[in-house]
């Protein structure tokens, strides 16, 4: 479920912009540090996640319009967007490590539950409050997407943002809305990890953003129910590779599943193919 709200950022940019934001997951690792910050202010640790939620949403719509929005006006060609995610990315990565130091520290769980009893097995309880939580936000952005005004105008503007424009649909506040939606995606999935595993470091979102990318490519870009069944199957595979086949092969799956999907059926499991009138 991490990998899906990571999933759910890179779906978000990609279906308004068609663009696919590689600094998402920097802003996964930015969003836990920030977190950390906080606590390291003595701040309660639900109150410092609340946060770097909103920061990590304000940073997202900064970065666009910084980087991005100017590549837009001068309608530069698409893999100009591509290779400024990229270097956005290094740069966060690399401002994280001055402010915070490259190693690795401590973070406090959100909650102490203990171990569950669940079909025979003992699962940690606060994974069982990730897998809960993620799925309460997904049906909570889901909602915003599907039945609010905004989320039909970010669907106008998916489709054809010249004729939004037109209608009277503000398209950069809707881009602008969009990356602060990634961000707090990016920023939920960071506190969540980070409390669960007690940990964080700068470098923490290159390998999760890169299998988020993937769990986003498996469930078909731009699709949000599709970026939860990537991010369910990305993770499961990680865990059944670990078992069977040892785990140093557990980083690769989700990479050997990109490759399998590119190749078998490109646009995802839910994804459709365009088709551009000329």
């Amino acid at each position: 479920m991490t990998y899906a709200l990571i999933a759910v950022g890179f779906s978000l940019v990609f279906g308004i912009l068609r663009l696919v934001n590689f600094s998402h997951g920097s802003m996964y690792a930015f969003g836990a540090m920030i977190a950390l910050f906080f606590v390291g202010m003595h701040v309660n640790v639900w109150l410092a996640i609340l946060l770097s939620i909103i920061i990590t949403g304000v940073a997202g719509v900064v970065i666009d319009k910084m980087a991005l929005a100017p590549l837009r006006k001068k309608k530069s060609i698409p893999i100009a967007g591509l290779i400024t995610t990229i270097g956005v990315s290094h740069i966060i990565q690399n401002l994280l490590t001055i402010w915070f130091g490259s190693q690795t520290r401590p973070f406090p769980s959100l909650v102490e539950l203990g171990m569950v009893d669940l079909f025979g097995t003992r699962i940690d309880a606060r994974q069982i409050m990730v897998f809960v939580v993620s799925l309460i936000l997904m049906g909570i952005l889901t909602l915003v997407i599907n039945r609010s005004k905004v989320g039909l105008a970010m669907r106008a503007v998916e489709q054809n943002p010249k004729a939004a424009s037109l209608m009277g649909i503000d398209v950069n506040f809707v881009i602008s809305f969009t990356f602060f939606l990634a961000g707090v995606s990016a920023a939920i999935a960071g506190g969540l990890i980070a409390s669960t595993y007690n940990l964080v470091f700068p470098m923490m979102g290159f390998m999760a953003g890169l299998k988020g990318f993937s769990a986003a490519v498996l469930g078909g870009i731009g699709s949000l129910h599709g970026s939860i069944v990537g991010g369910l199957v990305v993770g499961v595979s990680e865990a059944m590779a670990v078992v069977f086949f040892g785990s140093a092969f557990r980083d690769s799956m989700a990479f050997v599943i990109l490759v399998l999907v590119l190749i078998i059926r490109p646009t995802g499991i839910f994804g459709k193919k365009a088709i551009l009138k000329v």
